[in-house]
């Protein structure tokens, strides 16, 4: 066995009491809504594989009221004719009603996601409220700039919010993904349809509800649950809404970006897939490598776009490096996101359990050696050890694909020419790490790596105001920062004729 596993829900659920569900409906011009059609679907419980409840299914006709209320708000409404600074206002007050329901939205991410309560509350809504207030006091700070223009004109721009931005979600972090990209659009000054993910809508539509109560106008933020092949292509498509802002794998990607160019040729921006390498050194602490390492892949049950799911280790430290990960492995403890004892949860539904284990066959079958997990735990709800291969090639299976789960697969290298080659031997460009004491080996391999964000000496160090996307087929456009502010907004150019000047 590779690790501690501890399923029972009972005994979790005596120390916290899940509270009841408030908001299954559609939320659209400032109201909980039926669907129109009626259909609903159900939100699983990936702790048991159980219904916990059903939520109204939206479909083409109600992603089609939801952007004519946010069109009306754009158009007509107070929302972008307010000045920065009231924007702001009601969205600090937003992040203020995040952090007094903290608990119970944390509790919506773990009983619907299988994420760890613990770092629901720790980290994960009290980032979306941080994410929030970073925009909230950048919204009055949106400047132009005034153009020296040659012979008798003066010019300058003005940055003006983009319009109605659909935003199509994931479910590996139904808070902070909701928010990436609902900050910066709201501070812009734009109004919004939100599709979350299927599997994980429960705290979108309590977000929507806070939204309301903060003051946000009617029609601002709509929030449609539904599937990606109906509604998600609905707002893909859709020829009233002005952006799409996206992220997920890079098949469904390349659908948006399509139904995008077939439309009304908005723009889009993609944070898709990652096959994030690794770099370990021989002169790194191996303590502080194996933390990094294990954390890097396994954190959140693996279920995040920058996993470094590609470990490759200096093979002068390669036998200590493999022997310490076993013993973090056996440590690891697997179960209910609710008990403070567990490290890592289910993976959040049916489809992506099945899909890690036919992986983890994969790496089986083609060689690669499995030193330690592989199996599903218990025999309820979606359980899946820490699974680490050795001895993998590049051209394997696990080695090319994104898994989106708890497998990590682990290499050695010789020079650092080497690691560096084989770093950017991928079709993905998300994220890297790099563990050296060495600070030109350092610099040499942040700058050779194609990727949009390199850690040195850390992994996931994500802060919102650090700028982060992809290279490559990682998609394009940026997450976090004023550089995600930017892409809710259109640079316009005023020029008028000066005059009689007395100067040029």
């Amino acid at each position: 066995m590779a690790s501690e596993y501890n399923g029972s829900s009972k005994a979790s659920e005596s120390v916290f009491k899940i509270p009841p569900i408030k908001f299954t409906k559609l939320f659209i011009n400032g109201k909980f809504v039926d669907s129109v059609s009626g259909k609903t679907f159900e939100a699983i419980d990936p702790r048991t594989g159980e219904a916990i409840t059903r939520v109204s299914e939206g479909d083409k006709e109600d992603i089609d009221l939801a952007v004519k209320a946010a069109r009306q708000a754009f158009d007509h409404g107070p929302w972008p004719r307010m000045s920065g600074s009231e924007r702001g206002m009601i969205m600090m007050k937003f992040a203020d009603l995040i952090e007094k329901n903290v608990e119970e939205l944390a509790a919506l991410d773990a009983i619907n996601g299988g994420k760890l309560f613990s770092h629901c509350k720790a980290m994960d809504i009290p980032g979306a409220a941080r994410n929030l207030r970073y925009y909230a006091g950048a919204a009055d700070k949106i400047h132009g700039t005034v153009l020296k223009l040659s012979k008798g004109f003066q010019g300058y721009t003005l940055r003006e919010p983009i319009g109605v931005v659909g935003s199509i979600i994931p479910w590996n972090f139904p808070a902070i993904m909701f928010f990436m990209k609902a900050g910066p659009a709201l501070a812009a000054g734009c109004s919004m349809v939100v599709k979350p993910a299927e599997q994980t809508p429960l705290s979108a539509l309590y977000y929507a509800y806070l939204a309301k109560l903060a003051g946000l106008p009617d029609g601002v933020l709509n929030v449609v649950n539904g599937f990606g092949e109906t509604a998600g292509a609905a707002i893909s498509s859709h020829m009233d809404i002005d952006k799409v802002t996206f992220t997920g794998s890079t098949e469904v990607g390349r659908k948006i970006m399509a139904a995008a160019a077939a439309s009304n040729l908005k723009p889009v921006s993609l944070e898709l897939g990652g096959k994030s390498p690794l770099l370990i050194f021989e002169d790194a602490d191996i303590d502080q490598a194996v933390n990094i390492a294990f954390n890097a892949i396994f954190y959140n049950k693996g279920e995040i776009c920058v996993a470094s799911s590609r470990v490759y280790v200096q093979e002068g430290i390669y036998q200590t490096f493999v022997k310490k990960l076993v013993e973090k492995a056996n440590a690891w403890v697997i179960g209910d996101p609710f008990d403070p004892r567990v490290n890592q949860g289910p993976p959040t539904d049916k489809k992506q359990f099945e899909k890690i284990l036919s992986y983890i066959e994969h790496g089986k079958r083609e060689g690669a050696t499995l030193l330690t997990g592989g199996k599903r735990l218990g025999s309820k709800g979606f359980y899946i050890e820490p699974t680490i291969f050795t001895d993998v090639k590049e051209d394997m299976t696990i080695a090319k694909e994104e898994i989106f789960g708890p497998v990590m697969s682990l290499m050695k290298f010789k020079t650092m020419e080497e690691a560096i080659k084989r770093a950017n031997n991928t079709t993905y460009g998300l994220a890297a790490g790099v563990i050296t004491k060495n600070l030109n080996v350092a610099n040499t391999v942040s700058r050779s790596i194609r990727a949009g964000i390199i850690w040195l000496n850390c992994y996931t160090a994500f802060d919102v105001d650090c700028p982060y996307g992809g290279y490559k087929m990682s998609g394009f456009g940026r997450e976090f920062g004023l550089d995600a502010l930017n892409q809710y907004l259109q640079i316009k150019s005023i020029v008028t004729p000066i005059h009689d000047s007395p100067w040029h």
